[in-house]
């Protein structure tokens, strides 16, 4: 059995707007995209500001736009909350070009390559391990547990030492991380999602800035030391370079495995041989987790400036357009993906793009990977069956596929 989904319909294309993000949190985006994809693969509109921006919905041209650096620059911004421009461009990992973007790839990758995540596989286990033993307690008798919490501690039990961060900071780090990314949302929001993301950024900078100066005293070999001792052309990188490259790092770090965990656990507790399958077959596990990636597709999109005017999709967009590849529409096209709206645990072959594509893929997918991997190891050796208990409440973002509430009974397996 595959965990399966209405397929979704088409909308008029007079209705679609994918800027909004509560459109994300009660709307239905696959419909608005596959409108796109049948009849506007390349297609203007405006934000509420004015602002225009062009979305490019079919696979193909996702993957183009992904891997042409020269043509759709990502030096001016890759959200659509910053169409203004984002502060960090030409600094930040995520807002440089090549060569500059491989400068800062190539002095930080190996902290995050797979031999480091399997060097420290055991101690990323034992939290892991310990984090789903709690989970199953809070689930005893008539009990529940809050799934979306369990997984958003996931990153930085599996990444937080390699970044660099203390592990007493590391709940409120990913707590400021997703109201950077998520201001609008029930979940993060104050009284107004503008101060509740200076207030985000402002604790995160302040930890950053604290954590650099120690590290130039005492490197220590994490990604905050690498950075601090970084050298851009032939200088010293300045405090400002590492500091947002350190968020840059931690902005990368942390939505992906949440989402994809609960993503999968949601398709678990409404498909109970799903979950036997992934209990029962390692080489199931293996592949379930490559379509958990594309099935929730974590970031939703990822925004480019056109350097040139490019053909795109039937139509000629203009040079210093700025351009939206939206990743979740492009890993449920029709034309690549036999039966999109399905979960098919063995699906081969998975050319998804949950990681983005060419040069700027994610640099930090191995350890989200190795998380992922030991959270689902650890709950198929000690849950006999996932139950929900409640709506699962679904993040406020048009970047984000969040979900931050999802009310779960783990049942244990006996003995």
């Amino acid at each position: 059995m595959q965990m399966t989904v209405p397929a979704a319909s088409a909308v008029p294309l007079a209705d679609v707007d994918l800027y909004p993000a509560s459109f994300y949190r009660l709307g239905d985006p696959h419909a608005a995209w596959r409108t796109l994809r049948a009849q506007a693969p390349t297609w203007r509109q405006h934000a509420p500001d004015g602002t225009e921006f062009w979305s490019v919905t079919r696979y193909h041209d996702v993957v183009a736009v992904l891997k042409d650096t020269r043509r759709f620059s990502s030096e001016y911004s890759t959200m659509l909350s910053a169409l203004a421009g984002d502060t960090a461009k030409g600094k930040a990992i995520h807002l440089t070009d090549p060569p500059r973007h491989g400068v800062l790839r190539t002095a930080t990758v190996q902290a995050l390559s797979t031999r480091v995540m399997r060097d420290r596989e055991p101690r990323v286990r034992a939290r892991i391990a310990a984090m789903v033993d709690a989970a199953i307690g809070e689930s005893a008798g008539e009990g529940a547990t809050d799934f979306a919490a369990l997984a958003m501690a996931v990153p930085m039990a599996a990444t937080g030492e390699v970044l660099g961060v203390p592990p007493e900071c590391w709940a409120d780090v990913a707590r400021w991380t997703m109201a950077s990314m998520a201001p609008e949302d029930p979940a993060y929001r104050g009284d107004d999602p503008q101060a509740t993301l200076m207030d985000a950024h402002i604790s995160l900078f302040a930890l950053f800035a604290d954590l650099i100066q120690q590290r130039r005293d005492r490197p220590t070999g994490d990604v905050v030391s690498l950075l601090a001792a970084l050298e851009l052309d032939g200088r010293a990188a300045t405090d400002e370079e590492v500091l947002v490259n350190c968020y840059a790092f931690i902005m990368g770090a942390i939505p992906t495995v949440p989402q994809v965990a609960s993503h999968l656990a949601l398709a678990a507790a409404h498909d109970p041989d799903l979950w036997r399958r992934l209990a029962t077959d390692p080489q199931v596990r293996s592949t379930a987790l490559e379509e958990a990636l594309r099935w929730s597709s974590p970031i939703n999109h990822l925004l480019r400036r056109t350097t040139e005017p490019v053909l795109l999709g039937g139509e000629t967009v203009p040079e210093g357009a700025l351009v939206a590849a939206w990743i979740g529409s492009a890993n449920h096209d029709e034309d690549v993906f036999p039966s999109p709206h399905t979960f098919i645990a063995d699906r081969r072959p998975n050319p998804h793009i949950a990681f983005g594509a060419g040069p700027h893929r994610c640099i930090g997918n191995p350890p989200a990977r190795a998380g992922l991997s030991i959270l689902l190891d650890e709950l198929t050796r000690k849950v006999a069956a996932i139950e929900p208990v409640g709506d699962a409440a679904h993040l406020e973002s048009n970047f984000l596929n969040g979900i931050t509430r999802l009310p779960l009974r783990l049942h244990p397996r006996a003995g």
